[in-house]
């Protein structure tokens, strides 16, 4: 009985054993299974805030890979296509494009709300066409997106979740070269983490460099400046040198500092830097590997992922600045220049006075025998006879007796030469008194054009002799 107990007692202690070794190569092959199965989340969303004409819909459709981008209006929905090569896995990147008018901005709560908050990234465009109104406009729209977020019904813990996330993610930022390698079975190994992961003491214990996320929203921000293309016009046609693109690189590089965001410089119409924010943002929302270094050397191609940027190396900017200072009014240094308002002379049309009503105020002016009342035209003054001018250069007054009946018969002719409405009647000029009317204009006309013309001075009769 003692035997077959010790038995059954070894028989136990064996299955025992192997149910432990099932249960741990169990869980090994579970684990790679689940990491091998992990699917892009369907979830995640792209809110683009920007001032109209800064190339929010031209920028969505270059990351879709769409050739011709259709502008909507308020707030348009697209989507780009993701792909994980690794896992051979895709999903689609829910994008909100929000108007540039002021009045849309109550259309947030459609793109940003409790439920989306968590898995949302926003991208915040300006254009170097209108470099003067950057900083103003980078300044304006995270207002207003920071005061959406306030609206949010939204947990204190909730919201202390997802700024202490927002610290993490730039706290664990490593220089490309730096991280661990990958591996066939772990491609990931050192990505950067999504919102989800836990946070480690480590990072909460160590403290934020100067001016870096003193406003933070909880939120994943890049800004992006597009359409640099036209850095080359700034310089031709505003005389624009390097120090005031690096005036302008530094601000707003300590406005990504202040909101913890990440800067792309791109340029739709050259294709500069499109892919590599299409990869970044793939990188930041889902893990995907990103190894593009910083890219600060070409002025119209930075490129700074959130993380790597710090005051110390923004000064090296302040060394080519030679007339102006890094902590001037960004107004005072990139002024708009006044050529740029041109459009506002297309509205004001001036229309000139009829020729007829002209001509018929001036008659009755010189029949009462008082002067010509001045026309309300802006024109008037292009628009005064050639007898005006002349009797005005050699002294003679309109009323004057004697060249009355003579000027009255000259604008008379005029008002009915070729009167509008009556083609085809027979001209007022067949009468004898027309015809001596008209005689007499004629030289009236010929005397004031050669007293006008033949100089005081000089008597041709004596000169003649």
């Amino acid at each position: 009985m003692e035997t077959n107990g010790q038995a059954n007692g070894l028989k136990s202690k064996k299955k025992d054993n192997g149910d432990g070794k099932d249960n741990l190569w169990s869980a090994i092959l579970e684990e790679v299974q689940n990491q091998g199965n992990t699917k892009l989340p369907s979830n995640k969303n792209v809110l683009v805030l920007g001032d109209n004409e800064t190339g929010k819909t031209t920028l969505v459709a270059k990351l879709q890979g769409v050739e011709d981008p259709k502008k909507g209006s308020a707030l348009e929905y697209a989507y780009i296509d993701v792909r994980d090569e690794y896992r051979d896995d895709h999903t689609r990147l829910s994008v909100w494009v929000l108007d540039g008018d002021p009045g849309h901005t109550n259309l947030l709560k459609f793109a940003l709300s409790e439920e989306t908050f968590p898995h949302t990234l926003v991208i915040l465009t300006v254009a170097m066409t209108t470099p003067w109104g950057v900083l103003d406009q980078l300044q304006s729209w995270a207002s207003v997106l920071g005061d959406h977020i306030d609206k949010l019904d939204l947990t204190p813990e909730q919201r202390l979740q997802s700024k202490k996330q927002q610290v993490q993610k730039w706290q664990r930022y490593t220089e490309p070269g730096d991280e661990l390698e990958p591996t066939a079975s772990s491609p990931m190994k050192r990505s950067s983490r999504n919102l989800s992961d836990e946070l480690d003491d480590d990072d909460e214990d160590n403290p934020l460099p100067e001016a870096v996320l003193t406003t933070n929203l909880g939120l994943d921000i890049v800004v992006v400046a597009t359409k640099t293309d036209y850095m080359t016009t700034l310089e031709k046609e505003h005389d624009y040198r390097d120090e005031h693109f690096d005036f302008m690189q530094q601000w707003i590089r300590r406005f990504c500092l202040q909101y913890g965001a990440a800067l792309f410089y791109t340029s739709a119409k050259e294709d500069k830097n499109c892919d590599l924010l299409y990869k970044y943002l793939t990188h930041r929302i889902y893990g995907l590997p990103f190894r593009t270094p910083a890219l600060i050397v070409e002025k119209d191609a930075v490129l700074i992922p959130a993380g790597w940027d710090s005051m110390k190396k923004i000064s090296i900017l302040y060394e080519n600045m030679q007339t102006c200072k890094p902590d001037d009014y960004y107004r005072d240094v990139i002024v708009q220049p006044a050529t740029r308002k041109s459009g506002g002379l297309r509205e004001a049309e001036v229309t000139a006075e009829d020729e007829q009503a002209f001509l018929q105020r001036q008659l009755a002016a010189l029949q009462a025998g008082t002067p010509a009342p001045r026309a309300d035209s802006p024109l008037r003054t292009t628009q005064r006879t050639t007898a005006q001018l002349d009797g005005a250069k050699i002294g003679m007054n309109p009323g004057t007796p004697g060249n009355e009946g003579v000027l009255a018969n000259f604008f008379n002719s005029l008002l009915y030469k070729n009167k509008p409405g009556s083609p085809g009647t027979r001209a007022p000029d067949a009468s004898p008194a027309a015809a001596a009317a008209r005689s007499d204009a004629a030289a009236e006309l010929d005397r004031l054009t050669r007293a006008k013309r033949a100089p005081p001075p000089i008597d041709l009769n004596t000169s003649e002799c």
